[in-house]
């Protein structure tokens, strides 16, 4: 195997292909050694696995390059929103003409009364990311009643966190013309999401609880962005401990 040593010395780090073709002459040689010819092929896997990341990440800056903000189409009773109609709408053209494809799916180990829901971001060049978010699913509303049954309260989660972790995956900014600050801003995908996690607290312990947790991420945002953030955590905490009486 001295002669095989020799070739791959000289091969570029990402050459796969002549990796493969050495690997190739090693598999036809009766002479060759086993043991080494697997760390040949698993240096392969290794730099075949690396090339398909790096064209992921590549396509990922390109795709988010054509995303533009998506206006808000639905509202509840909590304001104005992107429905998940409407991102797919918008981003699936930009992300399949990358070559990238996505699924769904629900994962263990999601806390009590949680359901962690699981997005597969697979690219055509072989590699996968999976993303995922938990979700609140017991059915409780802010007072701590029950509001809606097990199964509507799981369906909610798994249509809304397919929503949020959409638009995390793709940092999609979602048009803001009725909601908080009612200038017509584009907000960022981290305000988003501040704004759908202070709605989702249904306590004032669940509030201080995100505060103490998102302190530094308030911190970096812009600060007409920052200042529409404490202004709405101030008046869903008004509004929590009114009900509360």
């Amino acid at each position: 195997m001295t002669d095989l040593a020799l070739h791959t010395e000289n091969l570029p780090a990402s050459d796969t292909a002549s990796i493969m073709a050495v690997i190739a002459r090693a598999a036809a040689d009766p002479n060759t050694d086993v043991d080494k010819l697997e760390r040949l092929m698993a240096m392969a896997e290794r730099m075949s696995a690396r090339q398909a990341e790096q064209a992921f990440n590549e396509a990922m800056n390109a795709a988010q390059a054509e995303l533009r903000a998506v206006a808000k189409d639905a509202a509840s009773d909590k304001g104005k929103y992107a429905s998940f109609v409407a991102l797919d709408k918008a981003a699936r053209p930009i992300y399949s003409a990358h070559g990238f494809s996505l699924s769904f799916d629900t994962g263990d180990g999601a806390p009590p009364e949680h359901i962690r829901l699981l997005c597969y971001v697979a690219h055509r060049d072989g590699f996968t990311r999976t993303y995922r978010v938990d979700m609140p699913a017991d059915g409780k509303g802010a007072k701590g009643g029950d509001v809606m049954t097990k199964t509507h309260a799981a369906g909610a989660a798994m249509t809304y966190g397919q929503r949020y972790l959409f638009k995390l995956i793709f940092n999609i900014a979602v048009g803001d013309d009725d909601d908080i600050g009612g200038s017509g801003r584009e907000h960022s995908a981290a305000c988003e999401t501040a704004i759908a996690s202070i709605n989702a607290c249904n306590t004032t312990d669940e509030l201080r609880k995100w505060k103490a947790g998102n302190t530094a991420m308030l911190q970096e945002m812009p600060t007409p962005e920052a200042d529409a953030v404490v202004r709405l955590f101030n008046q869903r905490g008004r509004n929590l401990k009114e009900a509360s009486k």
